[in-house]
């Protein structure tokens, strides 16, 4: 047997001790509320390469990377669902070979993400994908719903990808279909619904929004220290605590899983007072 090289035993100490550290902040953090659901704006991966002047599309490699990492750090944690905004419908207004280029991106990741099986398994995670998907090329299309199939029987984790998403088409989509779904109702001579069975509620829009499937988001993250929500979970993000770290995304990392999870914990009962209010 070959004698193992000094740089392997010492990538594998380094390996132990990262893990040795997590389960130590994650045993601390799991004293206080842990955030049933964290949202993700990945802002920063076109910026990080113009940073350290990679080519096209090295930020977004970059960035899938990160993605994996925080995923786990999320699920040790102790979260259950994760959402990543990973494509906005506006973004189909670039131009289109920087389109192209990201659809053939997106479809390179999915399938390395089914090949991730390790993971899939170790967290239980069922992945879903969330938007107007008729947008999408056919092969990433293909490979979204192959990826929602080998996934559906995990209910411990939760990945909710929003591709071809924003929330000023998820809204009024879900309203036409609410609408579409009570039939119109019978009206009076002044034109008012008579029928309250027939009025559109509040849950009956929830229940047609894309992210009616998962709880709203406890906590919003968007890298870069950007704090707009660029049309993304508008109506769900009411009552999130937003936490704007000024790092790219590709350079996020566990002590920024760790601090958002601390904001939320001081603000936690002012967020539950605000729940309830509203």
């Amino acid at each position: 047997m070959a004698e193992e090289r000094p740089s392997g035993v010492i990538g594998k100490l380094l390996g132990s001790l990262n893990i040795a550290v997590r389960r130590v902040l994650f045993t601390f953090l799991s004293s206080g509320p842990i955030p049933q659901h964290i949202a993700f704006i990945m802002d920063g991966n076109r910026r990080f390469a113009k940073k350290w002047k990679l080519e096209e599309g090295a930020g977004h490699k970059a960035g899938f990377l990160t993605l994996m990492s925080i995923l786990k750090y999320c699920y040790e944690a102790g979260v259950k669902y994760v959402t990543v905004y990973a494509f906005s419908l506006d973004n189909f207004n670039r131009r289109p070979d920087e389109v192209q280029s990201v659809m053939d991106l997106m479809h390179e990741k999915i399938e390395g993400f089914l090949k991730e099986l390790n993971m899939v398994n170790r967290y239980g995670i069922r992945v879903l994908f969330i938007g107007d998907l008729s947008r999408l090329s056919e092969p990433v299309r293909d490979a979204a719903q192959k990826a929602m199939e080998a996934t559906a029987k995990n209910t411990r984790t939760y990945l909710l990808v929003c591709v071809a998403y924003t929330s000023s088409h998820e809204i009024p989509r879900a309203i036409y279909e609410a609408c579409q779904e009570k039939g119109g109702g019978s009206r009076g001579s002044n034109g008012i619904v008579s029928d309250d069975e027939d009025i559109v509620k509040l849950v009956d829009l929830e229940k047609h929004m894309y992210m009616g499937v998962v709880p709203d988001p406890d906590l919003l993250v968007r890298s870069s220290g950007e704090t707009r929500l660029s049309n993304f979970l508008l109506w769900q993000s009411t009552n999130s605590l937003m936490y704007s770290p000024k790092a790219l995304w590709p350079e996020m990392g566990l002590r920024h899983v760790v601090w958002g999870i601390f904001k939320y914990q001081k603000n936690y009962y002012y967020l539950e007072k605000k729940k309830k209010q509203s």
